[in-house]
């Protein structure tokens, strides 16, 4: 049985996460190390230190998986001077590999969001606010004579790109768009086309065929349109669009099973995020929509009032930002760790669904919050 690689975790957690989904500003992926290393075990903890580092070595793990990123600011030297640079000397000195999913995992379903809403017993959960500038139009144009519909040729093209990856708006799967067109063209010489003879012009029924993809997705797709397709030539057209991503963004907002008083909601969200400290603004009508953002998420303040949420709860709200809530919902912060805290359970679930029991997969016991509380 061949032992998964470095490289082999960091393709199974961009699957659920595309890096392509992080933003601007981040550096989620692969911090430190070989991706040709196999994996002997996975330590997972939020943030990624040097004590974290020396528990992945007692408890026999050459990987750590963390949320937040270790190289977040480019690095002019590294000597040494501070947690970061100490933490990459003591993972590079003793193999360890780092590896960090950060942004990309806050924007995608299951990710720190969902688990975040699944604590708080939220159900009918949408994306808060999506993102756009990540979907693409995939046009191509198929031969669809007698003999090629017999052969369903436009089935055969389609079934691949779904397979790759196209065809997903929301929830739905395998969509596409198709009309009937005629296509001309004249083969070249030294061609071997698969309907006329080169330099003798043809017309030929052809099926336009349209669907959607990921951006991230695009090498794959176009590969797999390639095999499937009968023409030594494909012709496509692939447009980008600003289509916002109904399943990829920042957030999530969903309802509560019943409505709960707002004192009654702070006590719940003590007991299920297990804070001992809520940060809120007030307000006095029950609580029923919620929108959640885990981490600093007071850049989505407006979006939770625009989405006529009740509450939000984040993290990292600055005295200025809770003005923000305009007595429209109660603004809860519940401070950035304890909003992420349960996302070790969502990297440990990917990576025992992915590897089964081939390796280790263990949840750092390492306290990495640097805030306390006195209360």
């Amino acid at each position: 049985m061949k032992i998964p690689t470095v490289q082999d975790l960091a393709r199974l957690l961009e699957a659920a996460a595309p890096l392509a989904y992080q933003e601007s500003y981040d550096n989620a992926g692969l911090q430190c190390g070989d991706p040709q290393a196999e994996v002997k075990g996975v330590l997972i903890s939020l943030d990624c230190t040097p004590a974290v580092i020396a528990e992945a070595l007692r408890r026999g793990c050459n990987v750590v998986v963390c949320h937040h990123p270790v190289i977040f600011r480019p690095l002019k030297r590294l000597t040494g001077a501070n947690e970061v640079e100490q933490t990459l000397i003591a993972a590079l000195k003793n193999d360890v590999a780092i590896y960090a999913a950060h942004t990309n995992l806050d924007n995608v379903r299951g990710g720190v969001n969902d688990k975040l809403a699944e604590k708080l017993g939220l159900t009918k959960t949408r994306v808060l606010a999506p993102q756009s500038g990540t979907l693409a139009r995939l046009i191509t144009y198929v031969p669809h004579r007698p003999e090629d519909q017999q052969h369903d040729v436009a089935g055969r093209v389609l079934t691949a790109l779904y397979a790759a990856g196209a065809g997903q708006v929301g929830q739905y799967s395998e969509c596409s768009f198709q009309a009937l067109g005629t296509g001309t063209f004249t083969p070249g010489a030294g061609t071997q086309p698969a309907i006329g003879a080169p330099h003798q012009p043809e017309t030929v029924p052809e099926l336009r065929l349209e669907v959607l993809l990921p951006l991230h997705r695009q090498a794959g797709v176009l590969r797999a349109l390639r095999a499937a397709h009968p023409y030594e030539e494909v012709a496509y057209e692939l447009i980008k669009l600003e289509n916002t991503h109904q399943e990829v963004g920042a957030g999530l907002v969903g309802e509560l099973p019943t409505a709960m008083a707002p004192a009654a909601f702070r006590a719940m969200l003590k007991q299920q995020l297990l804070v001992p400290v809520v940060r809120f603004t007030p307000f006095q009508k029950e609580i029923k929509t919620v929108a959640i953002c885990g981490g600093a998420g007071a850049f989505l303040i407006g979006a939770a009032r625009g989405a006529e949420a009740d509450a939000y709860v984040t993290g990292d709200v600055k005295y200025h930002e809770f003005f923000g809530a305009e007595g429209q919902l109660m603004l809860c912060d519940v401070g950035h760790f304890e909003s992420e805290q349960f996302t070790g359970e969502v990297f440990r679930d990917l990576l025992t669904a992915g590897f089964g029991r081939t390796f280790a997969v263990l949840i750092a016991e390492t306290p990495t919050n640097p805030v306390q509380y006195d209360c």
